[in-house]
C-alpha cells in the first residue's frame, strides 16, 4: 500500500475491508450447499484488525495467525483461489485441500500459518523471530491470538521469553471479548489484558474502538521500534465478531450476549466508514472489481478436482 498518496491507502484499506467481508459473505452462502468442506470461523466484523496490523508489514515480514484466520490471510497477500479451493477441500488448494478453513498458509507472501488449537501459534511466532535474531535478518514477526489465548501457559512462556531474548515480534490480541461464548470478565478477575503484557517489560497499546487507520498507526509504531531492535511489543485491539463462534449463523440467535453491544458494533462497521470516504464512482469500482475475483475464485475452487487417494500419504509423519 502506499502511504505517500492519503487518499490511496484510504481506498486501499476499503478494498481489503470489503474484499475479506465479500468473501465471508459468499462463504455464508455456500455453507449450506456442504460444497465447503471444512468447518469456518467467520471474522465479518473484526476485518480491521488484520487489514490495519498488515497494511504497517513489509512483504518480507511475517504472520502467525489463528483459526479465525481468513481475514489475516487475506490481508497479508494470501492467494484467494488456493483459500478458496482449500475451503472446498481440493487439490489446487494451499494445503492441497487436507488441512481446510482453520490451517491457512501461504509462505509466498509471509503467511506463515494458522491453527486450530488456541494459542499454539505464539511459541511458533517467537521461535521464528529468535531465528531470525539470531541469523541477523531484518524481519519482523506478527502474531494474532485471541483473548482467550491470554489464559493460556504458552502465551506467558512465549511473551516472557521474547522480552528476556529482545525478540522482533509483535503480538497483537484480537480482544472480542469472547472465549467461544465465555465472556471476559466472567474468565479474568481484572480484565487487564496490556497490564499482563507490561509486566513481562513488554510495552502494550490498547485500541478499543476498532477504528482501522488507528490501529495501523499503532502497529506502524511499534513495528517501528521493534525494527530499530527494541523487543517486542504488545497490541491489544478491541474489536466484535458479528457471527457465531463456528459457522455461518447470526451471533445473536444463541441469547449469551447483549444485543445492544452487538449492535453498536455494528452501527460503526468500518467496511462502511471508510467506504464513505471515497467518491461514489471509486467505491463502485472498487466494489465490482473485488465482486469480479472472488466469483472467478469461486469458479475456481468449484472446478478444480479433489485431491487422488494417493495424497493421504503424502506430507504426513510416519
Amino acid at each position: 500500500m502506499s502511504r505517500t498518496d492519503p487518499a490511496q491507502f484510504e481506498a486501499d484499506l476499503f478494498r481489503n475491508l470489503y474484499r475479506i467481508r465479500r468473501v465471508e459473505e459468499e462463504i455464508i452462502r455456500l455453507y449450506p450447499s456442504d460444497r465447503i468442506k471444512s468447518p469456518v470461523h467467520l471474522s465479518i466484523g473484526q476485518e480491521s484488525v488484520s487489514v490495519g496490523v498488515c497494511a504497517a508489514l513489509r512483504p518480507s515480514d511475517v504472520a502467525f495467525g489463528t483459526y479465525r484466520g481468513h481475514a489475516l490471510y487475506l490481508a497479508k497477500g494470501g492467494n484467494l483461489n488456493a483459500m478458496m479451493a482449500e475451503l472446498y477441500g481440493k487439490a489446487s488448494g494451499g494445503a492441497r485441500g487436507k488441512a481446510g478453513s482453520m490451517h491457512l498458509i501461504d509462505m509466498s507472501v509471509g503467511m506463515m500459518g494458522t491453527s486450530a488449537i488456541v494459542a499454539t501459534s505464539i511459541p511458533q511466532a517467537v521461535g521464528y523471530a529468535l531465528a531470525m535474531k539470531m541469523r541477523g535478518r531484518d524481519t519482523a514477526v506478527v502474531v494474532f491470538f485471541g483473548d482467550g489465548a491470554m489464559d493460556e501457559g504458552a502465551f506467558h512462556e512465549s511473551i516472557n521469553f521474547a522480552a528476556l531474548k529482545g525478540l522482533p515480534v509483535l503480538f497483537v490480541c484480537e480482544n472480542n471479548h469472547y472465549a467461544i461464548y465465555s465472556h471476559v470478565e466472567e474468565r479474568m478477575p481484572t480484565v487487564n489484558l496490556c497490564a499482563r503484557a507490561e509486566v513481562y517489560g513488554v510495552p502494550a497499546e490498547r485500541i478499543d474502538d476498532g477504528d482501522t487507520l488507528k490501529i495501523h498507526e499503532a502497529a506502524d509504531r511499534a513495528l517501528d521500534e521493534i525494527r530499530g531492535g527494541a523487543g517486542p511489543r504488545f497490541l491489544e485491539c478491541v474489536t466484535c465478531r458479528w457471527r457465531d463462534h463456528v459457522g455461518p449463523d447470526e451471533d445473536r440467535v444463541w441469547g449469551y450476549r447483549d444485543e445492544a453491544e452487538l449492535d453498536a458494533w455494528i452501527a460503526r462497521d468500518e467496511v462502511e466508514r471508510l467506504g464513505k470516504e471515497l467518491t461514489p464512482d471509486a467505491r463502485a469500482g472498487i466494489e465490482a472489481t473485488v465482486d469480479s475475483e472472488i466469483a472467478a475464485a469461486i469458479d475456481f475452487a468449484e472446478a478444480s478436482d479433489y485431491p487422488e487417494t494417493q495424497e493421504l500419504y503424502h506430507h504426513v509423519c510416519r
